[in-house]
């Protein structure tokens, strides 16, 4: 066995380094990697491993990955050729317009923030700096400040970046304000009075609640609701989705707030990544009913289970 794992462990190995070098060659990479073989096979015959370059029983997850490889591939194929993707409209999304002037003609802040249950490396942390991005583009454009407190310190460094940037972008860095972005404190309990406290004293127009969110999120969404901001919020925690439905005016379920970075720029690789998810949504979605269907004509059939 530990001859065997040996062998793979420089198989896998030289594999790499010969894709490297075939890239800066220019070789033909199935030459290198007959190479590749070769080698491989003089060091099985000496060392005495049992080589196994297949195994059967991790076909299905082979497959899967082949199919998965395709759709990705197609999609990006679809983007290079010129054609134009779209994503369904998504009302959550499609208000940012409406809360960023709707605070500006009423001359209020507007109020971001992250929640407290994430850090900058958790997805929907880096999804709701996407979003940040575009909020901050429109407020340089329409001169309205963007106030952004947060619970970690690296979180505040990034946001400060993204924002400086947009501004930047939109062609107005001078309205840049970096003591509106700033650390509060790392206690979940703190962090919410502080948020509130700010909301009660500020009274922004407009509040988005995007990133990950505990027992915070009805703290801050009710206060903001009592004073008539008008609410923006998204989350992946399905518990706290609830509360942000009941509380405020928009919010993004699940996979919208990953969405939203293509929604609101319209890059097109971006879109291109969704679009190849909801493909493959759709392949997995006819999987599971053939599977039920085929189950309940023969019970005695498991091709569909693995």
């Amino acid at each position: 066995m530990p001859c065997q794992e040996n062998f793979l462990l420089i198989s896998v190995s030289f594999a790499v380094f010969i894709i490297i070098m075939s890239s800066r060659l220019k070789a033909p990479l199935y030459l290198l990697l007959l190479l590749t073989w070769e080698v491989s096979s003089v060091y099985a015959s000496e060392s005495g491993a049992e080589v196994r370059w297949f195994d059967p029983a991790t076909l299905p997850t082979l497959v899967l990955s082949i199919i998965a490889i395709a759709v990705v591939l197609y999609t990006i194929r679809l983007v290079q050729s010129g054609r134009k993707l779209s994503i369904r409209e998504i009302p959550g999304l499609k208000a940012v317009e409406e809360a960023v002037g709707r605070a500006t003609e009423m001359g209020s802040p507007i109020l971001y923030t992250p929640g407290w249950g994430g850090d900058i490396q958790r997805p929907t942390t880096i999804a709701s700096m996407n979003i940040l991005s575009s909020v901050a583009e429109k407020t340089a454009h329409y001169d309205c400040r963007l106030i952004y407190p947060t619970h970690d310190p690296v979180i505040m460094a990034v946001a400060q970046e993204v924002v400086k940037e947009a501004h930047a972008k939109a062609g107005h860095l001078d309205r840049y304000r970096a003591d509106d972005i700033f650390y509060i404190s790392s206690s979940q309990f703190g962090y919410a009075a502080a948020v509130d406290g700010f909301i009660s004293r500020t009274k922004p127009a407009s509040v988005f609640l995007l990133g990950t969110f505990e027992a915070e999120s009805l703290i801050l969404a009710e206060t903001a609701n009592s004073i008539g901001a008008i609410q923006i919020a998204g989350t992946d925690s399905t518990i706290q989705l609830a509360f942000f439905i009941v509380a405020c005016d928009y919010t993004l379920i699940g996979e919208e707030l990953f969405a939203a970075s293509g929604y609101l720029s319209q890059n097109s690789m971006i879109l291109s990544s969704v679009k190849a998810q909801d493909i493959l949504k759709i392949f997995i979605g006819l999987f599971i009913v053939i599977a039920v269907i085929w189950a309940t004509l023969d019970p005695s059939s498991t091709w569909w289970s693995f």
